[in-house]
């Protein structure tokens, strides 16, 4: 077991370091082909930062361990809020007053509202429903470029886009980034799915809660480490529009790309804690969205504590505890 163990967080590692060269690397060739750093910030980077999750997702559907592909969706999403969030509000208040923030919230709530209705009312991801959710993410990119080649209310680009954008344009190293990111997605994803289904049959529980711990906690760590960075330095309003953006790919993009790489069926236990979570998570930040509350110590502390409650519920319903 401690082999697996030792795999999976080799497969986590790679997959992030992967994912980082890969964004940089893209980054790198749209400003040497002078594409707008903000739509740079709304596609690539947006797309970039999902993929890890994809490339899990779809190797996961690909081997037949839905309960990967799914939890880890599910799992990312209520870490992007509850973790991702909680923690840094704690640190330093998070606002809602940005600009585009609630339409952005209305998007996310329904990607969620879709993801929902797939779960309950048909019971999987097909091709049917993974081609109408990759259609959502086709529609939200297009929606955004035309805002900003319009530039009708622009919006700001994160601390964490200007660092990509300020690295070389089109060089060798540019090229290297794409390549080893290429490369290195799927190794990482391989070994992350192949060990977390034998780490979920030895332990004797479901590989969903593999997904919505141990991989969705690992694939939301860039945003923490951003998000965490960002308080430190009271610029924390910027970086809730990236959580939302990031939750809407990663039921758009990350839950069409496995419908459309096969079929993953939702756990019947998912159904009655997972996906509930996923929901009142998405309702409570698009509240604080709607009403211009700013997430401060308390509801963050409230957040987080909520997040370790839920793992913690999920230990026991497991076994674990």
């Amino acid at each position: 077991m401690l082999s697996h163990i030792l795999l999976v967080i080799a497969g986590l590692a790679i997959l992030l370091a992967a994912g980082d060269l890969l964004v940089r690397g893209a980054v790198g060739l749209a400003a040497a082909l002078r594409i707008p750093a903000l739509l740079i910030s709304l596609t690539i980077v947006a797309f970039g930062t999902s993929a890890p999750e994809l490339v899990v997702t779809i190797q996961a559907v690909l081997s037949g361990n839905d309960g990967i592909a799914l939890g880890n969706i599910i799992g990312s999403n209520i870490a992007n809020i509850l973790l991702v969030l909680g923690l840094p509000a704690i640190i330093y208040p998070v606002t809602t007053h940005v600009l585009g923030l609630r339409r952005h919230a209305v998007v996310m709530l329904i990607a969620t509202g879709a993801f929902a209705a797939a779960a309950y009312w048909i019971g999987s991801i097909n091709s049917m429903i993974g081609g109408g959710l990759f259609c959502g993410v086709v529609v939200y990119v297009t929606y955004m470029w035309v805002r900003a080649m319009s530039n009708a209310g622009a919006e700001p680009v994160i601390d964490e886009v200007e660092d990509y954008i300020s690295e070389d344009s089109l060089s060798a190293k540019t090229v290297v980034f794409i390549i080893v990111g290429l490369v290195g997605l799927p190794l990482g994803a391989h070994l992350l799915v192949s060990n977390g289904s034998i780490l979920a049959a030895d332990l004797g529980i479901r590989e969903e809660v593999i997904g919505l711990t141990i991989i969705a906690f690992g694939t939301s760590l860039p945003e923490l480490a951003t998000v965490i960075a960002a308080a430190f330095h009271k610029k924390s309003d910027v970086a809730i529009g990236g959580i939302i953006g990031s939750n809407i790919f990663n039921i758009f993009a990350v839950g069409g790309a496995a419908g459309l790489a096969g079929t993953a069926v939702f756990d019947a236990a998912s159904l009655s804690l997972e996906m509930p979570v996923m929901i009142i998570s998405a309702l409570l930040l698009a509240a604080f969205v709607f009403t211009r509350r700013d997430i401060g110590r308390l509801a963050g502390a409230a957040m987080l504590l909520a997040y370790g409650g839920f793992i913690y519920w999920l230990g026991v319903t497991s076994g674990l505890s």
